[in-house]
């Protein structure tokens, strides 16, 4: 990827080294932290260098009359104006530009105490537009803004304080095809998502070959558990290869889209349940009870599986202790530091058998990785 901002725009860190020295780094600075743990050849699933990311924000900064997207300096100090970002999908591309120039040649009205700009796009061409503002919306603005989702043939909503404003949808439909089958998930405007589908579909496919291994007729399907499990990401696909599945996530807007997005799939086998990591912990030792649980039967699991996918901070001593009574751990992992910390404890009780790469942030320091755990 070649953009004209490298250098100063603070979204690309890596703007000095092609892709494949890029790859290069990121694997020995992960393979270093998971050698006491993992001897074997890392798998590394790289990303396409352009035309990756599927959810964006920029700053809108105001000269006059002229509205410009901003993104912060890579000094960190201040922001500048930017003309072209090329790490955007195409759906995004195609639309951001478009956008910027009807702003800027239309009423007031759309501009006016406009502060940034949100878009989550899909790879069918979806594309919902949220524009923040430090003011009111009134129904002047929303016929305005109307109008523009024809224009670009896109969805748009605003926000300001205390205020959401939706004219079509607060969602796009996204389509993905996963180890030959086709899945649907809903994603809305305030969730959490992948922000690279094509290297998401890799992930998803590799937790896939783990659960295979575990999932068969010799051992048996058993019982699946995942936790940080979001709008069901993982937790669709996977559930194919067990009986049953317990999701549990703290986000009620996830919890929601993920019941959507079982609907919409067919699946019938999960049960989510809104509690975060330390709650499952507490739950599933017995050791407090939650109303929100009453209609869920515990004892009825038989867990040979679990996946986690916890945020930067990592795993926590209650979870570590829980699941290391399971037989085998699939761990996603967005800090490769916090992964290695938790491996500490992990493998007292269970061995690494596969890891893996996942180049979600091309052009940034950020890297994904993944490992499967088996019990000793």
């Amino acid at each position: 990827m070649v953009c004209k901002h490298f250098g100063s725009c603070g979204s690309c860190g890596l703007y000095a080294l092609n892709y494949i020295e890029q790859l290069d780094r990121k694997e020995e600075r992960v393979s270093e932290l998971l050698a006491p743990f993992y001897q074997e050849v890392l798998e590394v699933f790289d990303s396409t260098d352009s035309h990756y990311r599927a959810r964006a924000e920029f700053r809108i900064w105001h000269e006059g009359d002229i509205c410009n997207y901003a993104m912060g300096n890579i000094e960190k100090k201040g922001a500048i104006n930017i003309e072209e970002c090329p790490k955007v999908i195409e759906p995004i591309e195609k639309r951001m530009w478009k956008l910027r120039d009807k702003i800027n040649t239309s009423p007031e009205v759309l501009k006016q105490r406009l502060f940034a700009v949100e878009f989550l796009a899909t790879t069918t061409d979806e594309c919902l537009i949220t524009m923040l503002y430090h003011r009111k919306l009134d129904d002047v603005w929303s016929a305005e803004a109307k109008m523009l989702e024809s224009e670009l043939n896109c969805k748009i909503m605003g926000r300001s304080r205390k205020q959401k404003v939706i004219l079509s949808d607060e969602f796009v439909t996204e389509k993905l095809d996963i180890d030959g089958k086709m899945f649907t998930y809903v994603q809305y405007e305030s969730g959490f998502t992948q922000p690279n589908p094509a290297v998401n579909v890799k992930m998803i496919e590799w937790a896939i070959r783990q659960a295979k291994k575990v999932s068969n007729e010799k051992v048996g399907y058993g019982d699946f558990l995942e936790s940080y499990c979001g709008l069901g990401n993982f937790t669709l696909p996977l559930s194919h290869y067990f009986e049953k599945v317990l999701a549990t996530e703290i986000s009620k807007r996830s919890i929601h889209a993920a019941l959507e997005n079982c609907k919409l799939n067919g699946v019938e086998n999960i049960t989510f349940a809104r509690l975060a990591s330390e709650e499952m912990t507490e739950a599933l030792q017995g050791t407090r009870e939650f109303n929100r649980l009453k209609d869920i039967d515990l004892k009825a699991y038989n867990f040979s599986t679990v996946l986690v996918d916890p945020p930067r901070a990592g795993l926590d001593e209650g979870t570590m202790a829980l699941i290391s009574n399971i037989e085998n751990i699939i761990y996603i992992s967005c800090n490769p530091e916090t992964l290695a910390r938790d491996l500490k404890t992990l493998t007292k009780t269970h061995s690494v058998v596969e890891a893996a790469m996942y180049d979600q942030f091309p052009h940034t320091e950020h890297v994904e990785s993944g490992v499967f755990l088996q019990k000793k």
